[in-house]
């Protein structure tokens, strides 16, 4: 089998995790366990294995010493396709296209079976040329990353108490890509040094209820309206946080003027720089400020009922600096309604900052650029969705967020959507980048 095969076949199983975990299909997972068996001999011959809170695996490869490990972090669960209109069979892995244009179709090609894979794919082919590596190299694929993350804490959790100290700790997080920043023409790595943090508000409102044929001026589920309409209008306010100064700070030795200027005193060119990054779209908007959307909504049980109680979800993204209490208080001044209850179901801060300097830095820029390209630009990043790789910032502060994989804007997008594609030329070289990484 070629390592398409392997991954095709990998990504034909659906290892679909849902938020009540008694919905989620157990055995998809048992069948992804065996099939890694299966595919990876060498692997699972020399690395020790343990399962942890049930289907998430963690794997040892003893090194020349256990001091300062690499850690590498992916995972096994994919989102639900349900209702979404894929031009091809998600967990077929049918393969569209010839050549340099030849695309894998399937959930799970890039969040986050890409990266597991490619990990696979690297370690089995440096056990074949009998690599040791230079410190121990510990692997953790967790089993529900996209709901709750219980497979990661607890994996976090055994590493800790065994007194795992990384030196170096990567996760999924940005890609390689095309024009991310104004004026670098290059393509950039967005290697995450921090991650946004992600929380749960409730907005809810009450009344006594009754028949839909007599309706108080206000009903709960019209003064609910009023509120996700007037948080729609009061964003949260826009500015620069440490890692998008890091990010522009770099970029600026590859771009021209005057843009090289703004960007490195940005400090003073920050309400500019703010503006234009929010204008430019919905992913550099949320660079510059914490974000607020209302995922779901509820309200009567039945038609002809009017709702004792209407519910919205919103799913906050805090910018590194923010915090769960400011939330709380932006919310309650943008609802401006006492009769509004505001409600934290669950919630995380934003993650601390790791340097964008120094060996680990150093270690993840030459595998870039010896395995993806020396045009490409590595630069610091503010990863903006919630990973894994929150639960172990408590080991080292050398926590980063990168697939090796170069992604265009349209592939980007079908993340969590249909038609979630890789090609695959971009994801053999993946599998180069995680090889250089263990052989550093």
């Amino acid at each position: 089998m070629t390592p398409v095969d392997r991954f095709r076949e990998l990504l034909a199983i659906p290892t679909v995790s849902r938020p009540d975990p008694s919905e989620t299909d157990a055995s998809a997972f048992a069948l992804f366990r065996a099939a890694l068996e299966r595919l990876y001999p060498l692997t699972h011959a020399h690395l020790e294995r343990e399962i942890v809170a049930g289907d998430s695996l963690l794997y040892r490869w003893r090194g020349a010493t256990p001091d300062a490990p690499l850690l590498l972090l992916a995972h096994q669960d994919v989102v639900p396709i349900d209702g979404q209109p894929w031009r091809h069979d998600p967990f077929a892995a049918e393969i569209v296209g010839e050549g340099a244009d030849a695309t894998i179709h399937a959930r799970g090609a890039i969040d986050d079976k890409g990266a597991l894979v490619a990990i696979f794919e690297a370690v089995e082919a440096a056990l074949a040329e009998g690599v040791v590596p230079r410190t121990d190299v510990w692997l953790a694929f967790g089993h529900d990353e996209e709901t709750r993350g219980t497979g990661a804490r607890a994996m976090a959790g055994v590493l800790a108490e065994r007194g795992v100290r990384p030196a170096l700790v990567l996760d999924e997080g940005g890609a390689v890509v095309d024009g991310a920043v104004p004026g670098v023409a290059a393509p950039t790595a967005m290697i995450g040094v921090a991650e946004r943090g992600v929380a749960t508000f409730d907005l809810v409102t009450r009344e006594a209820g009754g028949h839909a044929s007599t309706p108080p001026a206000l009903p709960a589920t019209a003064r609910l309206a009023r509120a996700i309409d007037r948080l729609r209008r009061r964003p949260f306010p826009r500015r620069l946080a440490p890692p998008v100064r890091a990010m522009l700070a770099t970029a600026a030795a590859h771009v021209g003027e005057p843009l090289a200027t703004a960007f490195r005193r940005s400090r003073t060119t920050a309400p500019v720089l703010t503006s234009v990054l929010s204008a430019l779209g919905p992913e550099t908007n949320a660079l510059v400020r914490t974000t607020a959307v209302v995922t779901r909504r509820e309200g009567s049980a039945g038609e002809n009922v009017l709702a004792t109680t209407a519910r919205a979800s919103v799913n906050v993204r805090l910018l590194t600096g923010d915090t769960l209490a400011d939330v709380a208080i932006h919310l309650r001044r943008a609802v401006r309604d006492p009769l509004v209850d505001i409600e934290l179901r669950h919630g995380d801060d934003p993650s601390p900052v790791s340097p964008w300097r120094g060996e680990p830095w150093r270690r993840l820029s030459r595998a870039v650029t010896a395995t993806l390209g020396d045009d490409v630009v590595p630069l610091p990043y503010l990863q903006l969705g919630a990973s894994d790789s929150r639960f172990y910032t408590g080991l080292t502060d050398a926590v980063y967020r990168f697939a090796p994989f170069h992604l265009t804007r349209s592939e980007r997008d079908a993340l969590h959507a249909p038609d979630e594609r890789i090609r695959v030329d971009v994801w053999l070289r993946g599998i180069r980048f995680y090889g250089s990484l263990l052989r550093s």
